[in-house]
């Protein structure tokens, strides 16, 4: 059994047990919450597709910690202009484990 699910404008494709690392949530770590955007529930072989989502479908999620991805470099450059702008950035993350998907 799968699902796929929709939070922070990306898709994921999820079953239980698996471990995501998802747009930052607000929720505190041991907390559990429910996503009702799913798109797709594929059970025993066969899949509902939702238009745009499976009505009364939802994923719970147990969020597990917080964290922030590795440092990624932007460098903007003029050739011979004398422009070099450099600027860092580093995206927030929220770990959650699938915990049960309801279709």
């Amino acid at each position: 059994m799968y699902a796929i699910i929709e939070t922070g404008g990306k898709q994921f494709r999820v079953q239980e047990g698996d471990t995501l690392y998802i747009e930052k949530l607000h929720n505190e770590p041991g907390e559990t919450v429910a996503i009702d955007r799913v798109l797709a529930v594929q059970k025993d072989g066969d899949l509902k597709l939702g238009s745009p989502v499976v009505e009364g479908a939802t994923v719970q999620l147990k969020v597990v910690r917080h964290g922030r991805g590795k440092k990624i470099i932007v460098f903007k450059y003029k050739a011979k202009k004398n422009y070099r702008r450099k600027k860092g950035h580093r995206q927030s993350f929220t770990q959650v484990t699938v915990e049960k998907i309801n279709a």
